[in-house]
């Protein structure tokens, strides 16, 4: 015997049944809260909290800042300027052999201020920060604290590397993806979180 197959019918998209408001099987204090809950609802779709997230710079597409590249545009911190002349190191020279490429030394307005300030004992330090070779940079945001003015500066432009010895601005920087920090090591200039396409010394 030919055993028949009993072709059961499938059933596609089966929707809940729901109840609306309007229907008269639903008592009047349900209603309310029903009413209630969909208000809330809405109130709280409309009150969602709008996070602005700061935008990534295009620079940092790749694993690397694309932005960095000889000839290297170098932001010189006020005390750096100072421990290159207690070390005996010339600044440009300094920059030239650690980078192996030209490199631009960049001053900026707070840096310069900060200099002017701390007297005549800084007063070689300052004629070097005035050096022609020295691109000046203008500050136009409100005080004179170095700090925040060379963080600020980075974060908004991917193309400097920041001269430093301030252990507080060095870990300040380091939270900003793709900037590298030149510091003073064992009377030579050295560099951290360079890229290594292009021919970053090893330290």
């Amino acid at each position: 015997m030919a055993r028949v197959k009993s072709k059961a019918a499938k059933k596609y998209a089966v929707v809940k049944k729901r109840i609306s408001l309007t229907d008269t099987r639903i008592k009047d204090k349900d209603r309310d809260k029903r009413k209630e809950l969909k208000s809330k609802k809405k109130k709280a779709a409309q009150e969602m909290t709008i996070r602005h997230l700061p935008q990534a710079s295009s620079a940092m597409y790749f694993r690397y800042n694309t932005q960095l590249g000889p000839p290297y545009h170098v932001l010189i911190d006020t005390n750096f300027i100072n421990f290159s002349i207690k070390n005996k190191i010339d600044i440009i020279p300094g920059m030239m052999d650690c980078l192996y490429a030209k490199c631009i030394p960049y001053i900026t307005d707070c840096v310069l201020a900060e200099l002017e300030k701390l007297g005549a004992k800084y007063r070689v330090a300052l004629r070097i920060a005035r050096d022609d070779r020295f691109q000046r940079l203008p500050c136009f945001h409100k005080g004179t604290y170095a700090d925040d003015c060379i963080v600020q500066r980075i974060s908004e432009h991917k193309c400097y590397i920041v001269a430093t010895s301030d252990k507080d601005l060095k870990r300040r920087i380091r939270k900003v993806p793709g900037v590298p920090v030149m510091y003073i090591q064992n009377h030579r200039y050295s560099i951290e979180r360079m890229p290594d396409a292009y021919g970053a010394p090893k330290t």
